[in-house]
């Protein structure tokens, strides 16, 4: 069972926010701003992120607003597998930073960011889905990938649930590092 999202038992992975993809999701700019969120939240909470982009060729890079964000040194991986997992170097990257639950966001729902929580459920891995900050072009899709999601097990919960629940209380230098973005 699921205890609270623990900074130091959690990894981010940003699944394919990318320009020529954005432009099609249902609430895109929402999606951007609870990534942005979550970006943020990993660099003041030192949670580590792995990001990755789905033939960035044809797809084009990370969106600039997301991408200004990432640490120097985050590992980003190119993939034309549909789930992370099957993407070159992501085991070793993933088994490297020893940490046993992913927050997964991103886009689309119901394609990569739901064939990526369902192969690291399978290996054993928590998942944690920050719903508001995963879209589809499609509403319905990305709803209905979000109820698959908990079926198999995920937590499914507001970005902003993680970084609270990460943060673990007020008070703190890093609550209020974070208080202006969560307001």
């Amino acid at each position: 069972m699921h205890t609270l999202v623990s900074a130091q038992s959690s990894f981010f992975l940003m699944v394919d926010i990318q320009e020529r993809l954005l432009p099609a999701i249902s609430n895109g700019e929402a999606v951007v701003r609870s990534a942005t969120k979550l970006l943020t939240a990993a660099r003041e909470l030192s949670v580590p992120l792995v990001v990755t982009e789905q033939y960035p060729k044809g797809i084009g890079p990370t969106v600039p607003q997301l991408a200004e964000l990432i640490p120097a040194g985050t590992p980003n991986l190119t993939k034309t597998s549909f789930s992370c997992c099957g993407a070159a170097g992501f085991d070793a990257v993933v088994t490297a930073l020893g940490r046993n639950t992913a927050v997964i966001f991103g886009i689309e729902t119901h394609i990569c960011v739901l064939a990526t929580a369902m192969d690291l459920v399978g290996r054993g891995v928590k998942v944690v889905l920050a719903a508001d900050a995963c879209g589809s072009r499609e509403g319905t899709n990305h709803e209905l990938a979000l109820a698959a999601a908990r079926s198999f097990g995920a937590l499914v919960v507001p970005a902003e649930t993680v970084i609270y629940q990460m943060m673990g209380e007020a008070g703190t230098p890093h609550f209020k590092a974070l208080l202006p973005i969560l307001k």
